[in-house]
């Protein structure tokens, strides 16, 4: 559970709730069954006919996981560095096919990692290995960006949606003028709901959605670079010394891994 997020998105409702509270006694005056209809009907219509249903689900799923915790963090670049670097005091005992029992470790938990060992023990060079596994790494996060395409969309369509609710709303209203010149300012103020709902919508929920899921496919995109480039070491069969300085190189100072004090064999 990602806390930041929650406590975010709470407090976002919360100013929502806190200014009609503060504003009004009559709550439910922000409230419309037609226009919730209207936008969230409206959006998922436009966005289902403008891509395909399998990623605008996935896209859907994507909101769901909005509150979950990315699995690649600060400590996790460390960890995969201290992973390489043991690998490389393996590869220096006892060859590349020494790491073929490390597949049974990562088959489950990371493709990327079992495919960058398989890599390597098939006896390709390092710029070969480079260039699959960056091969590999672009075209996950190019299908992970599908979503967060999606969901930009979505955060365009609902405001749009909204202003369509609001001008039904207008026209209804000003047919009944004759009738009722009385309810103009009802009938407007109902108008009015699509349009917050819309705006709501998209920047409560599409938009940081689709902004979340580019940063957690940013930090695994450069996970996979850096797992590449220790693959592509590790392929080279380059110094267990030279592997840590070439990685840290890529990496934060306060998060640089260190041989010394971790251990030249010890897996974080």
């Amino acid at each position: 559970m990602s806390i930041p997020t929650l406590l975010g998105f709470l407090g976002g409702i919360g100013l929502f709730v806190g200014a009609i509270m503060t504003s009004t006694d009559n709550y439910m005056s922000f409230v419309s069954g037609s226009s919730i209809v209207m936008v969230v009907g409206g959006t998922f219509a436009a966005t289902f006919i403008g891509y395909q249903g399998r990623y605008v689900v996935l896209a859907l799923k994507d909101i769901g996981g909005l509150f979950i915790k990315g699995k690649a963090d600060r400590k996790l670049l460390t960890v995969e560095t201290g992973k390489i670097i043991r690998w490389g005091y393996l590869v220096k005992k006892s060859g590349l096919l020494a790491l073929e029992k490390e597949i049974k470790g990562t088959k489950n938990q990371d493709h990327f990692l079992t495919y960058g060992i398989e890599l390597v023990i098939t006896g390709y060079s390092g710029d070969e290995v480079r260039g699959m596994l960056g091969a590999a790494s672009n075209g996950a996060y190019s299908r992970a960006m599908v979503q967060a395409d999606i969901l930009q969309n979505m955060a365009a369509a609902a405001p749009a949606f909204g202003m369509i609710g609001t001008l039904v709303g207008l026209i209804v209203m000003l047919q009944s003028l004759t009738a009722n010149p009385d309810g103009v300012g009802d009938g407007l103020a109902v108008a009015m709901l699509t349009t917050l709902y819309g705006v709501l919508v998209a920047r409560l929920v599409f938009i940081p959605a689709a902004s979340k899921i580019s940063q957690k496919e940013g930090i695994m995109r450069f996970r996979n670079f850096l797992i590449t480039e220790g693959f592509a070491m590790l392929a080279e069969q380059k110094s267990p010394r030279f592997i840590q300085d070439k990685m840290n190189s890529y990496l934060d100072p306060s998060i640089h891994y260190n041989i010394d004090k971790k251990g030249s064999k010890k897996d974080e």
